[in-house]
């Protein structure tokens, strides 16, 4: 049995970056950045002790808004890393950063800037990264797809909502949404309101809504191991990508 290891990082996260060009063309550049430190836990498959030279799919989980703070055992209540701490093995690097207690919702910029790093450590296979989140986390989930259109392989979000105007970003990526009928935190409403608009645009998406469930969908969709065959059978370099 492998549990997650708990790691604090400090990010260095891009604030704003511009441009002024001059009358001679001469450009100047100004670039910032902020501090950020982050608390996440990690999980390494069984295989990767093993298989050294082979590289390993990844899951970025984004837990919801009773688990921030700065107790890292929090993250471990629900979701992916709560089935990681009772023993369940997974074929993934799985990634569960935790909220910092100043933060009212995911920070996207600083969730990318940890995954590049974990990235840069770790033998990631980069056309399979996936991304899941439930409530805040799947506001989140939402957020970081539609901020980094192509970064990840596929996305399942969780009793989420988004309240971006839909574009074209979304279209392309694979997307299994999941929410409860009777949820009476995020009405159900706004996940079809997503699944249609996206389906009119030609996405690839299919939603799951669970008649009995109220806004605790992600029991049911976490422990389905269907979610994890339908995340394997999508990659970046594979031209079949499935529906």
């Amino acid at each position: 049995m492998r549990k997650s290891i708990f790691y604090r990082l400090i990010l260095f996260v891009p604030l704003m970056i511009s441009a002024n060009a001059n009358a001679q063309s001469n450009t100047k550049h100004f670039s910032a950045t902020r501090v950020v430190e982050m608390n996440y836990l990690l999980y390494l498959p069984p295989a990767y002790a093993t298989d050294t030279h082979s590289t390993f799919p990844l899951i970025l989980f984004l837990h919801g808004s009773g688990e921030s703070g700065n107790d890292i055992n929090q993250v471990k209540v629900n979701g992916i890393p709560k089935l990681i701490d009772e023993g369940k093995d997974f074929p993934f690097v799985v990634v569960s950063p935790q909220n910092p207690p100043s933060n009212r919702s995911w920070d996207t910029k600083a969730l990318k800037s940890l995954l590049d790093e974990v990235i840069s450590t770790y033998r990631i296979d980069t056309n399979r990264l996936y991304l899941t989140g439930l409530s805040m986390g799947g506001w989140g989930t939402w957020d970081m797809a539609f901020r980094y259109p192509g970064l990840f392989a596929a996305i399942a979000p969780v009793c989420g909502f988004f309240d971006y105007i839909l574009s074209d970003e979304l279209k392309s990526t694979p997307i299994w949404i999941f929410h409860g009928a009777k949820d009476d935190v995020v009405p159900v409403d706004r996940a079809i309101t997503m699944f249609e608009a996206i389906r009119k645009q030609g996405g690839k998406v299919k939603i799951t809504i669970y008649p009995e469930a109220n806004h605790n969908a992600w029991t049911e969709t976490y422990n389905n191991p269907e979610l994890y065959t339908w995340f394997l059978s999508h990659s970046k370099n594979n031209p079949g990508l499935k529906k």
